[in-house]
């Protein structure tokens, strides 16, 4: 992944995976940079399905990395939106333990229950 990074340095999906294998590993600075990094490469407003992506990944990020309260703030954003988020993935997938202790997490667990309203 980071020879793939060194020749393209702005591919922002190789690079916010990197942000959540280095949130793996504990190295949170790097991730959260990376992360970050990725989100400004494809915001939603240029690319609604990637860029939700890297937002859930972000998050994701957040989360592991001990950030709360950027992952409870990422996913009130990110929830209204089209987004790769749903009940399920937020009930059942562990990305999401560091969080299951929150009761703000819990709210927008609830809040994925229900139906998308179009406008």
């Amino acid at each position: 992944m980071e020879g793939l990074l060194r020749e393209q340095p702005d591919y922002a999906e190789a690079l916010c995976i990197l942000g959540m294998s280095d949130a793996a590993l504990g190295r949170k600075e790097e991730a959260l940079r990376e992360g970050r990094r990725a989100v400004e490469l494809i915001p939603v407003t240029k690319d609604a399905v990637t860029g939700a992506e890297l937002l859930r990944n972000l998050a994701i990020i957040y989360a592991w990395t001990g950030e709360k309260d950027l992952a409870i703030k990422q996913l009130e954003e990110l929830l209204p939106l089209f987004s790769p988020i749903s009940y399920g993935q937020l009930r059942l997938h562990p990305w999401w333990d560091p969080l299951r202790d929150d009761p703000r997490f819990e709210k927008i667990v609830e809040e994925a229950k229900e139906p998308v309203t179009l406008k």
